[in-house]
């Protein structure tokens, strides 16, 4: 009987990959808060703890992403990201005619809810690049996840050089750039980000593309930090600062040259679907009836089919294909692998087990984000934009790294995902500890460590969701485990170490504090809390390595059938 499915585009999803390296360094842009935040105070003569308040504004709107997760569903990537845009313009405006005191008097609320929106930019631009890019490559999420999410670690580090090497470390200029340069760049995305024909994975040239895209995006990294720590040693004449942030640009178009080779010599590729070649049509619903498929035998089930195409296309359209009397099946409720709707995910121990490991990983290291600036100068660092880009550049190796090296080992011996997560919560220990020494050496070494396992707990919390959630409804399960961070932020950034700080400051009598104590109590508590994570990441990962073992027996990702049919 006729069928109606929603149609992915037959280009190859390359195109898609290059496009979302820009956008996710356009999701980046609340790192740049410790680049601003001084100015925020100066200006608006705010203390410590309003400063963290909108820090944790600042993750709020980062990391609130239900809407978007919700609307991927719904509506077309284009006009995810155009909401982005709008956010993004509206909410960086407003902030920057406070702060240049174009506008005077605004209400400490509106700055709040203002920082809010413009960081919400963040979850609209990451939604639509990462669950279209995490659809276009099922079978490669791990490193997929890795390079998208690396690349909105290593985009404090791109903002770093051009807030020194363009915008003259000026913090107004930072937030002009932030109100109308990203808006710019995400229009000029919005036709390259879609929905494309599955990556089946068989293509031999496949794993080169991707070590290709990680290579470049490591040189980036190194890159940039080579450069911001050259600006800062020595004096580089206008000329040659443009001439470095040109070699950026280069390097962040590198991904494109896989589509550009594969449109001079095409290979003989097999997808995961076969849809009509003969149009590009992307999210457009049209009756299907006459498309040979591979699946479309007389042995197919209804539920297969249901299934695949429902678990490949994302579509909402209720697919019945009755092969005879009695086809059709009781629903029953999905096992962990398969597809689950967010109020069948919600009830399940797995799920809160992992945003409890999220949350206490995330919550801790935004911490010390927000208030990276302030414990530079507690400890007698005055330029922090090289710790940013330190940490910054580590962040990035978290989270590519991280990405590639979980895939390895769980297609090698199926070993859970949540393996580094444990790990990352043990170093993050070590890390607050060496915080807690009064020494400028230490602070380097314990922002690097933190750095790294900022990163591993984005970077590996993505492909898990998807494997234990199942891909139909990631956006919306994906935005909820995001909040981990927000909540994270306001706990332990604004009522702990904001209050801590003022409290160190008052006995001083100044606004800024300095040594030691300014944060010691913070990164006891901090690390206290990272052993509690480590506990619960053993528990989640003793508990979900059978379904890794049944996801990947023999080696490969077998997609699961889907359990609502």
């Amino acid at each position: 009987m006729p069928s109606q499915v929603l149609k992915a585009g037959t280009r190859p999803p390359w195109v898609g990959l290059a496009a979302a390296v820009w956008v996710q360094i356009a999701a980046g842009n609340a790192y740049n808060f410790p680049l601003y935040s001084t100015l925020l105070k100066s200006v608006l003569g705010f203390n410590q703890q309003q400063v963290t308040l909108l820090g944790v504004a600042n993750d709020i709107g980062e990391s609130v992403g239900i809407l978007p997760g919700i609307a991927c569903n719904k509506i077309p990537p284009w006009a995810l990201l155009l909401v982005g845009t709008v956010c993004c313009f509206l909410g960086y405006g407003v902030i920057w005619l406070a702060v240049s005191q174009t506008v005077t008097g605004l209400p400490y609320w509106l700055l709040f809810l203002t920082l809010c929106i413009a960081t919400n930019s963040n979850a609209w631009f990451g939604t639509a690049v990462l669950v279209t890019n995490m659809r276009n490559f099922p079978l490669s999420r791990g490193t997929v996840a890795g390079i998208l999410k690396g690349y909105v670690g290593i985009s404090a580090a791109v903002y770093t050089v051009v807030y020194s090497l363009v915008l003259e470390q000026s913090a107004l200029k930072l937030l002009l750039f932030l109100t109308l340069g990203l808006p710019v760049l995400s229009v000029a995305m919005m036709y390259f980000v879609r929905p494309c024909t599955p990556a089946s994975g068989e293509d031999s040239s496949e794993h080169a593309h991707f070590l290709f895209t990680q290579a470049f995006s490591v040189l980036l990294a190194f890159y940039l930090v080579t450069i911001t720590v050259l600006g800062d040693v020595v004096s580089l004449s206008d000329a040659l600062s443009y001439v470095l942030v040109a070699i950026m640009v280069i390097l962040l178009l590198s991904p494109l040259a896989i589509p550009i080779k594969m449109t001079f010599y095409p290979s003989n590729t097999r997808s995961l679907a076969t849809p009509d070649d003969s149009s590009d049509n992307f999210g457009v619903l049209e009756s299907d009836t006459t498309q040979t498929d591979p699946l479309l035998t007389p042995s197919s089930s209804a539920a297969n089919l249901g299934s695949f195409y429902e678990s490949e296309y994302g579509s909402d359209v209720e697919i019945l294909l009755a092969l005879g009397e009695g086809a059709v099946k009781k629903k029953r409720r999905p096992k962990r692998g398969e597809d689950f709707k967010f109020r069948e995910a919600i009830i399940k121990a797995d799920f809160w087990l992992l945003w409890l490991v999220y949350f206490l990983g995330v919550g801790t290291g935004v911490t010390v984000l927000n208030n990276l600036s302030q414990i530079g100068v507690s400890l007698g660092c005055n330029d922090t934009t090289i710790l940013l880009s330190l940490f910054s550049f580590c962040n990035f190796v978290g989270r590519l790294g991280s990405g590639a090296l979980s895939e390895h080992f769980v297609r090698s011996k199926a070993t859970p995902r949540t393996v580094w997560m444990l790990c990352a919560h043990v170093i993050m220990i070590l890390s607050f500890l060496l915080y807690v020494l009064p020494f400028t050496g230490t602070l380097y070494a314990a922002t690097a460590l933190l750095g790294i396992c900022y990163g591993i707990q984005y970077s590996v919390m993505v492909p898990t969701t998807s494997e234990l959630f199942g891909l139909k409804h990631f956006g919306v399960i994906y935005s909820f485990m995001g909040l981990g961070n927000p909540i994270g932020a306001f706990l332990f950034s604004a009522l702990l170490a904001g209050y801590v700080y003022d409290a160190e400051a008052s006995k001083q009598g100044s606004s800024t504090c300095l040594g030691p104590d300014c944060f010691r109590l913070t990164f006891l508590v901090l690390a206290g809390v990272c052993g509690l994570g480590a506990i619960l990441s053993v528990i989640l990962t003793i508990r979900i390595r059978p379904v890794y073992q049944m996801l990947y027996a023999g080696g490969s990702f077998r997609l699961p059938q889907s359990s609502n049919h």
